[in-house]
């Protein structure tokens, strides 16, 4: 039983912003996490934790055993109590996280994080046998209770991708260990990445910054101000360096050994198993991202270098604003306006479900002190609703950010309907609501664009963000990829990890840019390589499978509306070759990602158009 938030990207273009907006940003909102419990001592949530133990020990000892000498009207009985389970303890540990993360150097919500992890990882042990006997039951057997049972068959994606992992499970005693195990190993050293970097502090001329708001300086219109906040980040991470290879390092050999039990062919292979994708669909995203690096982001940064009147770019102006940008504060409530009026042009429906996140406390949107870094949505359980978090600033692309963040929420709210099991989809198609809001915004902008300098502030913008996303989010996949083959034949040293991640950079980046000493150690804060191995992909597949999805939008596609919403109503509940077909796509044939890339290289001409 994991707990998860959906994160959006971490690395600079969605990195928290610093305290710039001030007052001009507006009252921002704050989470009200009452929907979920009223406080963390309450009878509400001691009763659940109560509840919780006595159903999942009564729930082993009626079925532990007996899993393949049900009907299938005993079986749907089965699933729909172990549905309950899991929106209890979903329910709790949303409580737990999200207090966490709105301060995650309080030593109280720490600390219920904690047990609340330990209690329900105990209370959920003698759950672990249902998988594993649910994998043991014959095909031909299956197939003839969800035959039998029309409420049943509903649940054949949920037991098909359980299934997915029966060549690779171990003996029941095994599972159970690594079940319980976990709070100590992986989850433990989790914990102590978020809180070290969490309370990491840079000194910028004679000012101490977090993380974010150091990362933030590289987005500044002053050159040197870029430079100091590079150089802060290269000297923080360069003196803790060995703590953070001690974590890749012990993460990656847990990962490593395990996989090794269980068989599994490739370090990529359960992410691939649990985003439920074929390993051959991610190689040729892969291998086209990777082709088009100099159509794409080598050919757009040399544009940039000329922008900036520069010969060679540094790291820190790659995502340094244009020289014409408007150094603007958008404040909270335009912000709002701007994206919601974007979502009601393409449906009023979509509006409709994005505005209460507005108005009900849903949203948590001011930095504040020990705060978790970036953005994410989390959906909580499906008989509450979605929660947003952001460390919104007032800068033009914290409103995408929120774009970004609404379209999970609103594809939370529509899959909601289909119950625990089934609502939540894969990493892959996790992205595509959030990335389409984002460009439904993105398109609304750039259509009210009152002149070229402005078209042509939005236009790059939106290739930079495309290019963190796509390209640099696959060149994230190609050093994961490295850094677990590497560590496979053994402990890997901070210089070894730091040349696996240059290896990457300039490759990806293009000639045009020079690296600053220090720079081989940005590895080390983004998240995804200690959270979710290889997570990194879906960002690439989830851009591309929207620009595919938006041109045929843009092409009039008859009832596109109606047929995106259906496409997010299914949640989890098909296969992305199922859910692409209404639109006449396929993200198996390897044309489709070029059609995705297109969009971004097409954005590209039309900049080059502009200089004449």
């Amino acid at each position: 039983m994991t707990f998860n938030f959906s994160f959006t990207l971490s690395e600079t273009l969605r990195d928290m912003r610093d305290n710039a907006g001030g007052d001009d940003l507006g009252d921002l909102p704050e989470w009200n996490l009452a929907d979920l419990y009223p406080s963390t001592d309450g009878p509400e949530i001691l009763a659940d934790l109560a509840w919780l133990k006595d159903e999942c020990a009564a729930f082993a000892k009626d079925y532990e055993g007996n899993l393949a000498t049900l009907n299938a009207t005993e079986m749907l009985r089965v699933i729909t109590r172990y549905e309950r389970i899991q929106n209890i303890s979903g329910r709790i540990m949303s409580f737990a996280g999200l207090s966490y993360y709105q301060n995650t150097t309080d030593a109280d919500r720490a600390k219920f994080m904690s047990d609340m992890q330990g209690a329900i990882t105990d209370m959920s042990t003698p759950l672990v046998f249902f998988s594993l006997e649910m994998n043991r039951i014959e095909d031909s057997m299956l197939d003839g209770l969800l035959a039998d049972n029309s409420d049943l068959a509903r649940f054949k994606p949920v037991l098909d991708r359980m299934r997915a992992m029966k060549p690779h499970q171990l003996s029941d005693e095994l599972e159970k260990f690594l079940h319980d195990q976990s709070v100590v190993g992986e989850t433990a050293w989790n914990r102590l990445f978020d809180e070290t970097t969490a309370a990491l502090e840079f000194s910028v001329d004679g000012d101490k910054l977090n993380l974010e708001s150091t990362l933030n300086l590289l987005t500044d219109h002053n050159r040197d101000r870029r430079e100091k906040g590079a150089r802060a980040v290269a000297e923080v991470f360069g003196k803790r360096l060995p703590l953070y290879a001690r974590i890749t390092n012990t993460l990656a050999k847990e990962k490593e050994i395990e996989d090794r039990w269980r068989n599994l062919p490739t370090p990529q292979a359960s992410r691939h198993l649990a985003n439920d994708v074929e390993p051959e669909v991610v190689e040729a995203l892969r291998n086209a991202v990777v082709a088009a690096y100099p159509k794409l982001s080598h050919r757009y940064y040399k544009l940039k270098a000329k922008w900036l009147g520069l010969e060679k770019l540094e790291i820190w102006d790659r995502n340094a604003p244009l020289p014409q940008e408007e150094q603007k504060v958008v404040g909270w409530t335009q912000a709002r306006k701007t994206v919601l009026e974007a979502y009601g042009d393409f449906s009023p429906e979509m509006a409709e479900i994005a505005a209460p996140f507005f108005d009900k406390g849903w949203i948590d949107a001011a930095t504040k002190p020990g705060k978790a870094p970036g953005a994410f949505a989390h959906p909580t359980v499906t008989d509450v609703h979605p929660y947003v978090m952001l460390n919104y600033l007032g800068k033009p692309r914290d409103v995408m950010t929120l774009a970004h963040e609404l379209g999970h929420g609103v594809h939370q709210v529509l899959a909601a309907d289909q119950g625990e099991l089934l609502s939540s989809t894969p990493l892959t198609l996790a992205e595509t609501a959030s990335v389409f809001g984002e460009m439904l915004t993105f398109r609304k902008l750039l259509s009210e664009a009152p002149d070229q300098a402005t078209r042509k502030t939005l236009l790059a913008g939106k290739v930079e963000d495309m290019i963190n996303t796509v390209v640099r989010q696959i060149a994230f996949y190609d050093f994961e990829c490295k850094l677990h083959a590497a560590r496979a034949e053994g402990e890997l040293t901070p210089d070894q990890i730091n040349a696996l991640w240059m290896s990457v950079q300039g490759e990806s980046l293009g000639p045009v840019f020079d690296f600053m000493d220090g720079y081989e150690t940005f590895w080390a804060y983004i998240p995804h390589f200690i959270h979710s191995p290889f997570y990194v992909y879906a960002y690439a597949f989830g851009d591309g499978l929207v620009n595919a999805l938006y041109a045929v939008y843009e092409e009039g596609e008859p009832g596109f509306q109606e047929k995106y919403f259906e496409m997010l109503k299914a949640g989890g509940s098909k296969h992305h070759k199922e859910l692409l077909a209404p639109f006449g796509l396929d993200a198996s044939d390897p044309k489709f990602w070029d059609k995705g890339l297109s969009m971004i290289s097409g954005m590209i001409d039309e900049l080059e158009a502009m200089e004449g």
